[in-house]
């Protein structure tokens, strides 16, 4: 197969180059500052147009006719001219339903779609698409979501006219899982799919999610980042850090034990940490009521120890980083690690909990 991609520079269209590229998928690549003659060249043997060049932010309203109009009338009439039923897919905006000049550019670019398919039933497939956000995406021309995370990651001013204004956001991995779903199906006719999902949120409360995630180092604090709307914004951030923000650094807690350091906090699952223990030290020695952990010693040999805080019930494991075993704790029943190697121990652990000093659910006790 071989596609067309107009507008081939443009946020959504990188985004749709690289997945069609992981596909296998030949493509032709058609950009704002190609000719008119490029465009008609690049049609031959193509087997499906995405159309998705335009213009939303120009210095001159007049360019959102040149632009938006003039360049889909342009390629209807190639296509007329190739005598070829091709599929076209355009990247509309929901703004066609109002009376703006960018709406009404869009609606009358829809409409010499519509005409296509009426002279050559070549499949017409119309997308409204609400403010997409994603990587790659350009502060301060494709949405106020690329704006803000521009903006917060290089530590730039905000403006917010209205935090209560809401905004209708589609993710651009969403936007195209659904080209690519026409790409495949290509049914028939003028077709009007939809993005889901459309999340829809104030504007007040989309800021204050960014700066959660810019904040979240300092505190060592993460969001739900795994799932849904966060997942996706996220994500997003992190497009637009700089190489100098890949890492950043932690507090390391040392004594004659060895190290502790805390890496990760959540909001309801927990928290990860690792620490190290020098030959023959032993850490913890203390139970909880309700806390629990899991330990993975990654490095070095271990040996738990256990004891139960009411009946004396003594259990030992051992344990060493060539054969990776969860240890975990368990409430009412005091525990200990030692190394028990030649060499420094590493452990990773994960506590179901963040820890809390004032309530901190850990009570000294010996296990032998």
């Amino acid at each position: 197969m071989r596609v067309l991609v107009t507008g081939a520079n443009g946020f959504i269209g990188q985004n749709l180059l690289v997945h069609l590229h992981e596909l296998g998928i030949e493509t032709v690549r058609y950009t704002r500052d190609m000719a008119m003659t490029d465009l008609a060249k690049g049609l031959v043997g193509i087997d499906f147009v995405f159309h998705l060049a335009g213009i939303n932010r120009p210095k001159d309203v007049a360019e959102f006719t040149e632009g938006n109009t003039k360049l889909t009338l342009q390629l209807c009439d190639l296509i007329r001219e190739s005598g070829r039923k091709i599929p076209v897919l355009y990247s509309s905006s929901i703004q066609a339903e109002a009376n703006n000049p960018y709406g009404i550019s869009k609606l009358a670019a829809e409409e010499a779609l519509q005409a296509l398919e009426n002279d050559t039933h070549s499949p017409v497939y119309l997308y409204r698409l609400p403010n997409v956000f994603g990587k790659w995406s350009r502060p301060n021309y494709n949405s106020a979501v690329a704006t803000f995370c521009h903006n917060i990651a290089n530590d730039l001013p905000i403006q917010i006219n209205d935090p209560m204004a809401l905004v209708q956001l589609v993710y651009v991995d969403d936007v195209i899982k659904d080209f690519l779903r026409l790409l495949k199906q290509q049914p028939q006719g003028v077709n009007r799919p939809e993005v889901s999902p459309v999340y829809t949120i104030a504007v007040g409360e989309l800021v204050e999610k960014i700066n959660s995630f810019k904040a979240g180092r300092e505190s060592m604090t993460t969001d739900s980042v795994g799932i849904g709307f966060t997942r996706a914004l996220y994500s997003t951030y992190l497009s637009f850090l700089p190489p100098k923000q890949f890492a950043y650094s932690l507090p390391v807690h040392v004594d004659q034990r060895g190290r502790f350091v805390e890496m990760l906090k959540t909001k309801d699952s927990g928290q990860f940490s690792f620490f190290t223990a020098h030959p023959g030290i032993t850490r913890g020695g203390h139970y909880h009521h309700t806390k629990n952990e899991k330990f993975l010693v990654i490095q070095g040999k271990a040996r738990f120890g256990f004891r139960h805080i009411i009946t004396d019930e003594n259990y030992e494991l051992l344990t060493n980083g060539e054969k990776p075993e969860v240890v975990e704790t368990v409430p009412g029943w005091s525990h200990d690690i030692t190394n028990i190697g030649d060499n420094e121990m590493i452990v990773l652990l994960w506590a179901n909990e963040v820890f809390d000093r004032n309530l901190p659910d850990t009570f000294s006790h010996k296990v032998r």
